[in-house]
């Protein structure tokens, strides 16, 4: 006798005996459980465990069924009073509406927060401190073959911590290690809105002197002659927290002495910068002795040479950060501050260690020639000066005017574009490792300027600079020579001095003059004859 089944997907009865049909029905069998265990709801939960929970449900209560007992053949029968549809239904309703709550309800159950809890909020901003985390980035710097050593990295922390405890201070990063003769300088650099006071500009004072001798001699009867020169207008230096003055930087001798605050830096001492090269001696006091004249001490020139290597060696991954709505409208010579992009996810290694070098950007303003990051326009102070000028001051004021602006590239700019020193590119990128490039971080090396470095990996990236402070030249340093003499005044005729008269030509020409003047006589006395006439 066979065996029949009505399986899930037939309605026909086959028998089991047969091994085919057997594997058959263990087939559908395992698709149809398959099916129901992939079939889910909104919440979650597949259709499986809601049958199941249905189920167990079910035959836990037992709702609406009543036992008979029966006396002949002790038998217990069981009976559905109610339709056995309809309870499976009501109770799959149940079982969806407990595991599917509101949200409401879910708020309202929500506990209040204990005092802990809201002590620990009120807290919060006590633990959040502007360090950097300096051993991670010493971390990836070592992975490159560039750092500081551990212990050296963790006394940095340390006196970073120090001067972050002492100062209103928003953000501080390690800028880097400068080389002396006698000391070292280890340099912070620092973001924060406290304004230096106002500093009296010393240049006026010398004017003003020079106006007051000019009255002096104006009084005398024969004064001595004025000289027309004029000297060119002196370059306004941009105020903290803009250009080359946007950061604050601190400095320190070895780590755990006391950090000293560097002045901000004027134009002229960046230009000056250019034209020497001095090595550092770790005294901030110390006085350059060089041709042409630095106009400040070493603290200045230190400053100085800060600004120039920001300018031209802090770099970031592309796409790190960008234009906010306002600066995109405006020119990309204009454009002054950025944001941190915050869909960026990580530049890909494949484009941080491209040749083409598109991969970084840079995210510090350009220093012009003229020592700013924006253009100053000389016809400016020309245009304050009194209305009855000289032609020659005309002529002076006519070619400022014809000045063009200095421009440089704008912000974030790649670093593929920089200019070349003589065939070699600015940057050589790298990897740190090819064996686990997975693994690895992409590092760049400055050619322009030995000793500034950059990493990134994923998220993370930071600049540093470890070096003497002096920029890459092809030839050797050589100072610049003084100006030439000037020339000798160009000879003419109304300085060409004449040849002494003959003896005989001083007696002609003092007859001449003698008869010149009786002929003179003899018409005054014509004269006053006839006006005698004329009143008889």
């Amino acid at each position: 006798m066979s065996t029949t089944i009505n399986t899930y997907f037939e309605d026909q009865q086959q028998p089991i005996g047969t091994p085919d049909i057997g594997n058959d029905v263990e087939k559908n069998y395992i698709d149809a459980k398959a099916f129901i265990l992939s079939t889910t709801t909104k919440d979650g939960v597949n259709l499986y465990d809601h049958l199941a929970h249905c189920i167990t449900r079910l035959l836990a209560d037992q709702p609406g069924i009543e036992s008979i007992q029966n006396e002949n053949e002790n038998l217990s029968l069981v009976l559905f009073v109610d339709n056995g549809a309809d309870m499976l239904e009501d109770i799959s309703k149940n079982i969806k509406s407990e595991s599917t709550r509101p949200q409401q309800d879910t708020l309202r159950d929500r506990p209040a927060q204990d005092t802990e809890h809201i002590l620990a909020e009120e807290q919060k901003p006590l633990f959040q401190s502007p360090l950097p985390y300096i051993l991670e980035q010493a971390y990836y710097f070592e992975q490159s073959g560039i750092g500081l050593g551990k212990d050296e990295s963790y006394r940095i922390w340390l006196s970073l911590k120090q001067l972050v405890d002492k100062g209103h201070i928003e953000k501080i990063r390690f800028w880097g290690k400068l080389f002396g003769t006698q000391k070292n300088y280890y340099v912070a650099e620092v973001e924060q809105n406290v304004d230096d006071d106002e500093h009296v500009d010393e240049n006026n004072k010398p004017e003003e002197n020079k106006e007051s001798n000019n009255e002096e001699l104006e009084g005398e009867e024969d004064p001595l002659p004025k000289s027309t020169f004029k000297s060119p207008p002196v370059v306004p230096k941009e105020e903290r927290g803009t250009g080359v003055n946007k950061y604050t930087y601190y400095v320190c001798n070895h780590p755990g002495a006391p950090w000293i605050k560097l002045p901000i830096v004027t134009p002229a001492q960046i230009v000056q910068a250019r034209l020497i090269k001095h090595f550092f001696t770790g005294d901030l006091n110390k006085e350059i002795v060089s041709y042409p004249a630095y106009p400040g001490t070493e603290k200045n020139y230190l400053r100085a040479q800060i600004a120039r290597i920001s300018a031209a060696t802090h770099v970031s991954p592309s796409g790190k950060f960008r234009f906010s709505e306002e600066e995109e409208e405006e020119e990309e010579s204009a454009r002054e501050n950025y944001q941190e992009n915050e869909d960026f996810k990580g530049a890909p290694l494949a484009e941080l260690v491209d040749e083409e070098l598109n991969g970084w950007v840079h995210h510090v303003q350009y220093v012009l020639p003229q020592g700013r990051t924006k253009w100053w326009n000389p016809s400016e102070n020309a245009e304050k000066e009194e209305e009855d000028e000289d032609e020659d001051e005309e002529e002076m004021k006519a070619e400022t005017e014809e000045i063009e602006p200095e421009q440089g590239p704008p912000l974030l700019t790649p670093i593929g574009a920089d200019a070349e020193i003589e065939s070699t590119k600015a940057w050589t990128p790298k990897i740190s490792s090819t064996l686990i490039p997975q693994y690895a971080c992409a590092f760049l090396r400055s050619n322009l300027w030995p000793g500034a470095y950059a990493f990134a990996r994923g998220m993370a990236w930071e600049n540093i600079y470890i070096g003497y402070g002096h920029k890459y030249v092809t030839t050797d340093y050589g100072p610049e020579l003084p100006p030439l003499p000037a020339s000798e005044y160009n000879d003419g005729p109304e300085i060409v001095e004449a040849d002494d008269p003959l003896p005989e030509d001083e007696a002609k020409a003092k007859a001449a003059e003698e008869q010149a003047a009786e002929e003179e006589e003899e018409e005054e006395e014509e004269e006053d004859n006839g006006d005698d006439d004329d009143d008889n």
